[in-house]
């Protein structure tokens, strides 16, 4: 078996307790042996501004290394008022730029948005569809994967209960091993 791919997992939330960081450390748990999935969030990466381009701080520098050095990037988000976080946001802005010079270029993309409500984050998750193109590599159209009703899925440790959801998880996981394979041959 050759190495496992490299995939940079973004969690869109800051929260410690988010039900999007449960999720993608549940993620790390369940891949398969061809991946390896390194877990981020936003926190920590200071406000693009443009003016700061010729000489970017040392956090965007770090942040788009890791997405650089990544074989993949699987998004992970929560729904904030019928989009995604601005700390998400923010992230994809940094790694980016500057113009012509995105980290994410060529890198398969996956999307899993997640909610304790019954939408599962949609919305969030068609946003970053909007986003993307032009600034990633493809993007991973089948299965899309909306969460929903997750407030029961974690025990109090964080660590994931839900069978049902396992399953979703796994199954997801199996087609991005096999996208991502696909796009770094």
């Amino acid at each position: 078996m050759s190495s496992p791919h490299h995939v940079l997992v973004i969690a869109g939330s800051l929260r410690k307790e988010s039900f999007t960081l449960k999720i993608a450390n549940a993620l790390a748990k369940l891949a398969p042996p061809t991946l390896k999935l390194d877990v981020v969030t936003p926190h920590g990466i200071s406000f693009f501004n443009q003016d700061l381009e010729a000489n970017p701080p040392a956090d965007w520098l770090s942040f788009r290394e890791r997405i650089q050095k990544s074989a993949g990037v699987l998004f992970v988000t929560p729904e904030y008022n019928r989009s995604i976080p601005g700390v998400l946001k923010n992230a994809i802005d940094v790694a980016s730029r500057p113009y012509g010079k995105s980290s994410f270029l060529g890198k398969p993309v996956g999307i899993i948005s997640n909610s304790p409500g019954p939408l599962g984050g949609v919305a969030a998750a068609k946003h970053l569809q909007n986003i993307l193109p032009g600034i990633s590599g493809p993007i991973m159209g089948q299965p899309e994967t909306y969460l929903n009703g997750i407030g029961d899925a974690f025990d109090e440790k964080g660590n994931l209960t839900k069978e049902s959801l396992q399953q979703v998880l796994e199954q997801y996981l199996a087609a991005f091993a096999t996208f991502v394979e696909k796009q770094n041959r």
